[in-house]
């Protein structure tokens, strides 16, 4: 295995396949911050052609967290498909992107070859792409899940309508949520992160939005973003929820400074089976972010890009419905800037499509990152041209009670309309029963919610 490469005559020499990995990564803040990061251009560009020509197998035998040591690592093994992997353990990362982005690589190709990768390898040929390149691999894998209604569906976009409150207001949730409605957002879930994590909050918004649904026969699913054990405490109260959710990490340690383990997510998917309200059999809503490891110290010396990989790879474990990126949530310690959360959106979308998850991309920035609305917006296109299975919904774009940048309903909408994207088909037919959409596009009713006083 040589970890050593000259680049403008200059040698570089790396230590082990995780330096590699760190030092070919597009710059991160979060690395640079954690010292992991290439000091140069040049030495990002030597790791990107010893990386090329490691293969599959020198990554699998090398993860970056030793399996002995770390669950998530234990959890991305022992899953792995072995026929798969002894196929292709052989191509190097530069012979992996090359059929991956080969035209006549079939959606099913990728599917079967994605089951046989450790994270490391997916977070691997990521690093040797080009935004462009990001865009086309992903928009030829498509993932789809079902929970009440199907996710993913070819020429379709959902949205999860977010109408959260800095109060938990009820009155104040109603009401946002049934703007978003009118738009057509909350066809991939109603979901609503409460500002009381406990369970009688949850089950009071639960009961809520589930009488809301049920009385005007909405095809969508519900979920209260609280800790997982919160929402179990609240469906063995009675509390109706379809979707169990919780934020995941890429190692062990971060994941129990989440307070979470792999047994627990295997304990609340099991109740989730037996005494949700979702049909299934996806029944998982999974949160992730580049640089939380980072943020909490919990990331043994890997670059926070490897780190988002596996967390995707813990993740499909329990087939969940949905899965999405807050990349940009964290601040500019992780993700600095408008280029980085950019970059990071679209490794993130490629790297969890080849992982077999439907993934959903919230592209979202904080007030105290140097990034604004265009690069939201510019991002927000991308991911939607690169297949997203959906996006946020925030009224105005703005989170009034977490204080950070996403999609508006408007935006939802107008991405929709110049993609000539359709909301999920159940969903489109209760729209059009409304009167709020006609032929795939919004009607003159669309934020009027005198709608729902008939």
């Amino acid at each position: 295995m040589n970890l050593t490469a000259k680049v403008y005559n200059k040698f570089f020499s790396f230590k082990t396949v995780k330096e590699v990995l760190a030092k070919a990564n597009e710059e991160k803040s979060g690395d640079m911050l954690a010292g992991i990061g290439a000091e140069s251009s040049s030495e990002r560009v030597a790791a990107k052609l010893v990386l090329s020509r490691l293969t599959l197998e020198d990554i699998y035998n090398n993860p970056v967290i030793p399996y002995e040591t770390d669950e998530v690592t234990r959890v991305i093994y022992d899953g792995l498909n072995m026929t798969i992997y002894n196929k292709f353990k052989s191509f190097t990362v530069g012979e992996l992107r090359d059929y991956i982005l080969d035209s006549d690589t079939t959606n099913e190709d990728i599917k079967q070859l994605g089951r046989g990768l450790t994270s490391e390898m997916i977070a691997g040929v990521a690093k040797l792409m080009s935004n462009l390149d990001l865009v086309y691999a992903s928009k030829k894998i498509r993932n789809e899940a079902h929970c009440n209604t199907t996710i993913g569906v070819p020429g379709t976009l959902a949205f999860r309508n977010q109408p959260n409150h800095p109060t938990d207001s009820i009155e104040g949730i109603m009401a946002s949520m049934k703007e978003g409605l009118t738009f057509g957002a909350g066809d991939a879930v109603i979901g609503i992160n409460p500002v009381e994590d406990n369970a009688e909050t949850v089950k009071r918004q639960l009961e809520a939005i589930k009488s809301f649904m049920d009385k005007w026969e909405i095809p969508t699913q519900v979920c209260i973003l609280a800790h997982v054990t919160t929402q179990m405490k609240a469906v063995e109260k009675g509390a109706p929820e379809d979707l169990f959710f919780q934020s995941i990490a890429g190692s062990q340690s971060a994941n129990e400074a989440f307070g979470i383990s792999a047994a627990l997510i295997y304990e609340a998917y099991d109740m989730a089976m037996h005494k949700g309200t979702g049909t299934g059999p996806n029944l998982m809503y999974f949160e992730t972010g580049q640089g939380s490891e980072i943020s909490l110290e919990c990331h043994h010396g890997v670059d926070e890009m490897t780190l988002e990989a596996r967390t995707y790879g813990f993740g499909r474990e329990y087939k969940p419905f949905m899965v999405n990126n807050v990349s940009g949530f964290i601040g500019p310690e992780t993700i600095y800037d408008g280029r980085e959360v950019i970059r990071a959106d679209l490794e993130d979308l490629f790297m969890g499509k080849l992982h077999g998850l439907p993934m959903g991309i919230a592209p979202c920035y904080t007030n105290h990152m140097k990034a604004d609305q265009n690069d939201q917006e510019v991002g927000t296109m991308l991911c939607a041209m690169a297949g997203s299975n959906y996006f946020m919904g925030v009224p105005g774009g703005d989170d009034i009670m977490l204080s950070y940048q996403d999609t508006s309903y408007h935006d939802d909408a107008s991405v929709r309309e110049i993609l000539g994207l359709r909301p999920l088909p159940e969903f489109e037919k209760w729209l059009e029963k409304m009167g709020f959409m006609e032929n795939g596009k919004l009607t003159k009713l669309a934020g009027d919610l005198s709608a729902f006083d008939r």
